[in-house]
């Protein structure tokens, strides 16, 4: 059975990150984005939680302070669920059986 994370522990990732880890820095949001080599609007965004994390930010963050991009991945992607899943009665689906040899051979 799958788990699934409740979805006040589904954190936005860039909102974590300007709390627990840009926060004791000190840092501005743009001192950092340069030190990033980012524009400092897109962090802004990232970090005040109206952008996603992609990849490749997560793997700057990984470098610039250590952190795991891939757990940063995993945050990104429990928070879209979460997300989702509270709109999931609005999604139209067919529910669809067990596909036949068939029908995956077409």
């Amino acid at each position: 059975m799958p788990v699934r994370v409740h979805s006040s522990f589904a954190i936005h990732p860039g909102v974590w990150l300007k709390d627990g880890v840009v926060a004791p820095t000190g840092l501005s949001i743009r001192a950092l984005a340069k030190k990033m080599h980012v524009a400092r609007p897109t962090l802004s965004k990232l970090l005040n939680g109206h952008a996603g994390l992609s990849s490749e930010m997560a793997l700057r963050f990984e470098k610039a302070f250590g952190l795991n991009a891939d757990t940063l991945m995993r945050m990104q992607v429990a928070h879209e669920m979460a997300q989702a899943r509270e709109r999931i009665d609005e999604l139209r689906v067919h529910r669809v059986g067990k596909a036949s040899s068939e029908a995956l051979t077409e």
